[in-house]
Formats: structure tokens, sequence, C-alpha cells
């Protein structure tokens, strides 16, 4: 949808929720209840898409361990979103900030302030992926709620004409979207609470969409042990914290020796424990 047309009220995105209509005329404790009993539907939405996660999550973690990379691609709040889960896999689970990227249109600009006609640039799309020289190697997630967004849409044309595989992520079945990639994971959750406002549930559901992908991607990778960050990274001191507090529960020492295993390890809880268990 071009800039200047008109809202595509077909498109469930865009249709108006008859159960937040008198919005305006609510108290504030009644407005914020209204959002967030629309919230509350989501994650069954999420939920009911667990087969596609499922088969998501594979094809990510089978592209990573094949040194391929993840890269994110949407626009306004899509693409923040994705790019916020990118950036937190590094200190998180320890990986290299160029194996899960993320990509917004308008570039960095539009990470803090909304770019004009940015997300119906499709030349940018396949110019952004070239310059990542995305390649058969790597999965492409698409992230656009409306499953419209011709920067998105045309990312994903563009992956796979690059050979890489692309991932749908929506709210509209059927859309545009669903049919440029190579698989669709479609989460329906109605109408916004603002007509159109997809940084709201749509948001939502593709927040719990890849922080749960990721977070399941890590666990295959061997990055968790248990339910523990071995990999992290301790760049500052609550993550220094955490990381002793690791060592010491995983590996049922002292915090002194804990903190020796780390400082001998370099810092890396990994090696540490795996020091611990050769001795």
């Amino acid at each position: 949808m071009a800039a200047h047309d008109p809202p595509n009220r077909s498109n469930v995105t865009e249709q108006v929720n008859p159960e937040t209509a008198d919005l305006d005329a609510l108290a504030s404790r009644d407005v914020l209840a209204r959002i967030i009993d629309e919230d509350t539907t989501v994650p069954g939405a999420v939920r009911k898409a667990l087969p596609l996660l499922t088969d998501a999550c594979d094809r990510l973690a089978s592209a990573l361990e094949a040194g391929g990379r993840w890269i994110n691609v949407g626009a306004g709040t899509s693409g923040r979103i994705g790019l916020l889960d990118a950036a937190e896999i590094p200190p998180t689970f320890g990986l290299s900030p160029e194996i899960v990227r993320g990509l917004i249109a308008g570039g960095e600009e539009a990470i803090l302030r909304a770019v004009e006609g940015a997300e119906d640039d499709v030349e940018a799309a396949a110019r952004d992926l070239s310059d990542l020289d995305v390649g058969p190697a790597d999965c492409v997630v698409c992230l656009s709620a409306s499953g419209t967004t011709p920067y998105v849409v045309a990312a994903a044309r563009a992956a796979r004409a690059r050979g890489a595989s692309a991932i749908g992520v929506t709210c509209a079945p059927g859309s545009p979207l669903s049919a440029a990639v190579d698989l669709a994971i479609e989460v329906p959750v109605g109408p916004e609470v603002i007509a159109g406002s997809t940084r709201m549930k749509g948001g939502l559901a593709q927040k719990m969409i890849l922080h749960a992908l990721s977070t399941a991607v890590m666990v295959r990778l061997g990055r968790v042990r248990g339910n523990r960050m071995v990999s992290l990274l301790a760049l500052n001191a609550k993550l220094r914290h955490r990381a002793v507090e690791i060592v010491m529960d995983l590996a049922g020492l002292p915090q002194s020796e804990a903190e020796t295993a780390l400082a001998e390890s370099g810092g890396s809880v990994a090696a540490a424990l795996d020091a611990v268990r050769r001795r």
C-alpha cells in the first residue's frame, strides 16, 4: 500500500475494533483496562502457531549451525522489534553481532524516528540485502503485521532470489508477505485497540514470536545449560555477578573458587564449567 493510498479495510489490521469504539469517552483506568484486555488475547493466538514456530526454529538453528546468518527485516515498529531482538543475542548468548542481524527500512535514522516513505522503498530492500551479501546459507525473517509492507515483501522476494530462506511473520493470513516467503507464520490477533496501530497487539505478537524463536534456537545451539545462559558476555557488573552465580550453582563451587575458575577461563562461563568438570 503506497503512502497516499486509503487504508485497506479488508486487512484485519486496519479494521475498527468494536470493543474500543468508545475509547475516547472512558476514564484512564478503563482505557488501560481495555488495552490490557485486548493484549491478553495475543498469547493464545501465538500459541496456535506452535507448529509453524517449530518449523521456523529448526530452519534457523540449521542455518546457524551451518555457518549462516539470521537477519530480521522490518519497517517501523516491526523493524525496531527485529533490531531489538537481534541486539540482545550477543550479551545473552555470546554470539557475534554479525550472526544475528537486523535491517530496518530507512536505515539507522529510522530506529529512533519515522523516515517518510521508507517502508515503500522496494529498491532499498534489495540493496540492503545485497550490502549484507545475503546468500544461500542465510535465513531472513521478514516482519510485517499487515503483511503488505512493500519494503518487507520486496526483502522476502530478494532473499529468495539470492538463494536464502525466507520466513514471514504477519498478523494477516493470506497476505502478500505470506505468498512471498518459504514459511509463513500467520498470527491473526484481530483489530487493534486503535484501528491500524499495529505497534499494539501486532507488535506484541511479533515480540513474543521473536523472543521465543531466538531463545529456542540458542537452546538448540547449546548456549543454554538447564535454563542458565552459560554463553553470556559478562560486559557489566550485573552480568559478571550472574556469571559467578551460574558457575557456583552448576559446578557446586564456593564464590571464591567460581571467581578463580572464571578468571582462568577468560570470563567464559562455559569454559569455566568445562574446566571444573575436567579436574
